[in-house]
């Protein structure tokens, strides 16, 4: 079998790392088609992926959206060329090019909002995946899986730590230390949002170094750091999960880095204009454990920074609720394998349900914030 993945951002070849080495391993030809955007390259080299790039694009939309036709010839190209057996992906490109060369095309998505990318690209899957928490009717081909899409690579088995990555930090054994990570709001579900202004994070960052070392992390790579007590994360992006399962808090107002956080057993607080009544299900299911915070401004960050640093029980409490939460979910690499082998006929595997058909038992109750 031959199968084609598409990784438009950093998050995607995380997603699909494991299962591209699963399906590799086991004698079937896989290529990545990947868009040049932030460190997604960076980190298929790491990894020793095979992949081609289609195109790229920098942190701006207008960036993306010039350079859209290039990108589709280029995709549809280099699929025909290669001529797989079923095409995965999380969006229009994975869809729109399995249309054009006539392969079956399995998209996993996890936001709501991005309500544009569902209307073009859905019709064109043989089947969409999406989280269980997912709150949105994606249509007949929608099913669910029991986790997030990050269960597919920070799932405790599949997970290692890094025992030496505060060396590599630059940090003593005992010294603790935060992240805030910064979102550079430059994807197409991103148009009209926003995160953390300057003098939020100077706020931010000013309280923070009153208990904790300061990395930041900022994904557009312009945040004014000048005469702030903090220092930026420079090591190379493969170890950022390393960094986060060692941290004692993230703050953040991106989103895939906060889910990744609540399942390494990290305290995290989110705050950026997605948050409120039509928050994404799976904030809303993490805040209910009691894994993260959602706010909706710094003067709630700060709040929030002063209760989780003066607890002393944050670690013990914040590794249990996470055991408990992982309890009934899936590895989702396991799932992305048994998907590609029987080539997206989903309707055939046990480990997924139809969107809106109740499972067969009741999940974990959640612990909620007070639940302690």
């Amino acid at each position: 079998m031959r199968y084609l993945f598409f990784t438009n951002t950093p998050a995607h070849v995380h997603l699909y790392k494991h299962a591209i080495g699963r399906l590799a391993d086991r004698g079937d030809e896989v290529l990545v088609l990947a868009r040049d955007y932030t460190c997604t390259v960076d980190l298929l080299e790491w990894y020793d992926l095979p992949f081609e790039v289609y195109g790229s694009c920098d942190t701006s939309k207008g960036s993306l959206l010039s350079r859209l036709p290039a990108h589709y010839a280029r995709a549809i190209r280099l699929a025909r060329r290669y001529d797989p057996d079923l095409i995965f992906g999380m969006g229009g490109y994975a869809a729109h090019t399995g249309a054009v060369v006539r392969t079956p095309t399995v998209l996993l998505i996890d936001s709501e909002p991005a309500s544009f990318d569902h209307t073009i690209s859905t019709p064109f899957a043989r089947a969409v995946l999406t989280p269980n928490t997912f709150r949105k009717d994606l249509g007949e081909h929608h099913y669910v899986f029991p986790g997030f899409k990050e269960c597919a690579y920070l799932y405790p088995e599949t997970y290692e730590p890094n025992p030496e990555i505060r060396d590599q930090l630059g940090l003593e054994t005992d010294e603790p230390y935060a992240i805030l990570r910064l979102n550079a709001f430059g994807s197409q579900h991103d148009v009209g949002k926003r995160g953390l202004t300057g003098p939020d994070r100077r706020r931010i960052v000013e309280r923070l170094a009153e208990d904790v070392t300061v990395l930041i992390s900022d994904e557009s790579g312009e945040a004014d750091l000048e005469d702030l007590p903090a220092r930026r994360f420079d090591l190379h992006p493969a170890l950022m999960h390393d960094a986060l399962a060692e941290a004692s808090l993230l703050v953040a107002d991106t989103q895939t880095m906060v889910t990744e956080a609540a399942l390494l057993g990290t305290p995290a607080i989110r705050s950026n204009s997605f948050v409120g009544d039509d928050d994404m299900g799976n904030f809303v299911a993490l805040e209910n454990q009691g894994l993260i915070h959602n706010v909706a401004n710094a003067e709630g960050i700060v709040e929030r920074v002063d209760d989780l640093l003066e607890d002393e029980t944050v670690d013990e409490t914040w590794q249990r609720r996470r055991d408990e939460f992982l309890a009934d979910k899936a590895n989702l690499t396991e799932i992305i394998v048994d998907v590609a082998t029987v080539r997206g006929a989903v309707e055939e595997l046990e480990s997924v349900r139809q969107f809106g058909r109740r499972p067969e038992r009741d999940p974990v109750q959640s612990v909620g914030v007070g639940g302690d």
